[in-house]
């Protein structure tokens, strides 16, 4: 039988393991998790086989470890990484708390156990060769102990070529590089500006001419889709939307997470449900 490399957890807090096959390797003596449901019963043994099904298809070391990398669900970014063993796996699908293995105190530790900062999991992902995992998640705060949002802020580039200023700049995907630009922008116009202001900062210091382009923006990639343009001409137009916007959203102190987790929400919904619940100002 093989187990699917994707843990769809339901929001009630069970997983709801999808069953279709795998190999299995690194078996240790099992221990067996209860599954309880938001009333304290446990789960069914289907369940439970379904679970030691899946551990048992994970390729555990010769320590009876694996890779574990954490991921923000709404924004991407790599929180941190860890090790996990069977029962580290098996408390985070039961628990929908990211947990992992400490091979300095040889204990399980769940993330956020002393800082509150937990990482709650929607979903867990096996790779191809069932050997690391990824918790993909949501951090109720900064995941490095450092107070970082993530653990990824050395760069390669500034190590080896070292400026005279010292940074700490986060892994960051192209639209959340773009938004911390913006965020940059925004933090310098408490400074004295020399010359002349920046797009950005005129956007930011203008709401009517912020407002204007956004409309502008709009209207004209919606006209790449009325005069049928190029695909080129429309991935063109999107981003001027994405940048303008986002420079809104900033004036607005809204981050992109905020608008993503929004989205997310509304991934089970339909369309129609979603506007009636809206709440009418």
């Amino acid at each position: 039988m093989v187990v699917s490399s994707s843990l769809r957890l339901q929001p009630a807090g069970l997983p709801a393991l999808r069953a279709s096959g795998g190999c299995s390797g690194g078996r240790r003596t099992r221990r067996h998790v209860a599954f309880a449901s938001a009333d304290g019963s446990v789960k069914d043994h289907s369940l439970r086989s379904k679970v030691d099904t899946l551990l048992d298809s994970v390729k555990w070391d010769d320590k009876g470890l694996a890779v574990a990398i954490a991921q923000n669900v709404d924004t991407g970014a790599i929180l941190m990484q860890g090790f996990v063993n069977r029962d580290a796996l098996a408390a985070t699908i039961s628990s929908r708390k990211a947990t992992f293995y400490s091979r300095s105190r040889s204990s399980l530790w769940t993330k956020g156990e002393t800082s509150s900062n937990f990482i709650n999991i929607s979903d867990v992902f096996l790779d191809c060769d069932r050997d690391s995992i990824i918790y993909l998640g949501k951090p109720d705060g900064p995941t490095c102990h450092t107070g970082s949002e993530t653990c990824y802020f050395s760069s390669i580039e500034d190590i080896l070529e070292p400026s005279q200023v010292t940074r700490d700049e986060l892994a960051l995907s192209t639209l959340y590089s773009l938004e911390s630009t913006i965020s940059r922008r925004k933090a310098e116009l408490a400074e004295s500006q020399d010359g002349k202001p920046s797009w950005t900062k005129r956007l930011l210091l203008d709401n009517k001419l912020l407002c204007s382009k956004v409309r502008e923006e709009a209207d004209e990639l919606c006209q790449t889709l009325e005069e049928n343009e190029d695909k080129a001409r429309t991935a063109s137009e999107m981003a001027d939307v994405l940048y303008h916007s986002m420079v809104l959203l900033a004036v607005r102190d809204v981050k992109m997470e905020e608008v993503l987790e929004i989205l997310r929400h509304r991934f089970s919904r339909s369309g129609i449900e979603e506007k009636k619940s809206r709440t009418k100002v």
